[in-house]
């Protein structure tokens, strides 16, 4: 059974009331979902399912670390994450536009509606935007972590950098004769 097959939920199974579920996610399911900017992790998701009648509300808690790339020096690195989500699921109809489809999210991306038919509800997705969402913007290693290498060329090239500038300047000074007699041309307005 794939990890992504665990983490499909039969709403309809769930009694009135409050369920508890927990997902233990691994490399194996950050491989499986096929997205770039996290490559793997440990993140725990507690999941608590709130029903009445047709309607569920979602609690999610995830916790734990992934592996993301260093913005600094390109090496994989681990990040800590917290994040709590609330997902509202409906059973209903699903509309002739999503025919093909079991599930369909509304405009906000908070309210999922699953055909009241088939009962599965699909969290693989939701989970992953959350964890995803909740990685901070900027993520490098603490100081001194990063590729020593790495490190070593950036700043190679950030000291070239500046005595390329230099170089221009120079350049700037030492101006053809020529172009300095455009300088003294007066245009009309």
């Amino acid at each position: 059974m794939s990890i992504l097959e665990t983490l499909r939920v039969d709403l309809k199974s769930l009694d009135e009331g409050s369920t508890k579920m927990r997902f233990d996610l691994s490399d194996d399911y950050f491989n499986a979902i096929e997205e770039e900017e996290v490559s793997g992790g440990e993140v725990f998701v507690d999941v608590n399912f709130r029903r009445t009648q047709d309607l569920f509300t979602v609690d999610f808690h995830s916790e734990g670390t992934v592996k993301v790339t260093c913005d600094r020096c390109l090496d994989e690195m681990e990040q800590e994450i917290e994040a709590d989500n609330r997902l509202i699921i409906k059973l209903g109809d699903m509309p002739a536009a999503a025919s093909r489809s079991e599930t369909q999210y509304s405009d906000d991306g908070e309210t999922m509606t699953v055909d009241k038919n088939s009962g599965i509800a699909d969290l693989s997705w939701f989970i992953y935007e959350s964890i995803a969402l909740s990685i901070p913007v900027k993520h490098v290693h603490a100081p001194g972590k990063c590729n020593v290498a790495m490190i070593e060329t950036l700043e190679s090239h950030k000291n070239g950098n500046q005595s390329a500038a230099r170089s221009s300047e120079d350049e700037d000074e030492t101006i053809d004769p020529r172009w300095n007699a455009l300088k003294n041309i007066k245009f009309e307005n």
